[in-house]
């Protein structure tokens, strides 16, 4: 009798331990690790930004990315991991459109500022062959 009970004893310690596993696994896998790398992403994005002047060009775009950055950091002590990487790949994403707007708009003003010097130019090229003649 001793060997029956013995014997099942035995045969339910896997069975324990592999539902022991199954839940220290899971216990593990439902607080992923804090976004670490996307969250200093995001802040060099936003200070490549604040240094293309960024605040002036395109404030809407770098304020998101600033407030999207702070609601991660907020996520992260929360310990929201998931949203947190979310908000964090967001505020990447406005800082550099922010980035992009302002290259964009300073390229557009050398390029105005080339167009009104070449019209200036081709006006003195007329009046100088127009003073020959």
């Amino acid at each position: 009798m001793n060997v029956i009970l013995n014997a099942r004893r035995t045969a339910r310690l896997p069975s324990a331990a592999a539902v022991t596993t199954v839940f220290v696994l899971g216990a593990c896998a439902s607080t992923p690790p804090a976004p670490t790398a996307r969250l200093q992403a995001a802040q060099q994005a936003i200070s490549t930004a604040e240094q293309a002047n960024a605040g002036k060009f395109a404030p809407n775009e770098l304020g998101a990315a600033r407030t999207r950055l702070a609601s991660a950091n907020e996520a992260v002590t929360a310990k929201k991991m998931v949203e947190a990487e979310r908000l964090a790949d967001q505020s990447r994403a406005d800082a550099e459109l922010a980035s992009a707007k302002t290259t964009a708009v300073q390229a557009k003003a050398v390029n105005d500022e080339m167009l009104r010097s070449t019209s200036t130019l081709l006006e003195e090229m007329k009046r100088n062959s127009g003073e020959q003649k």
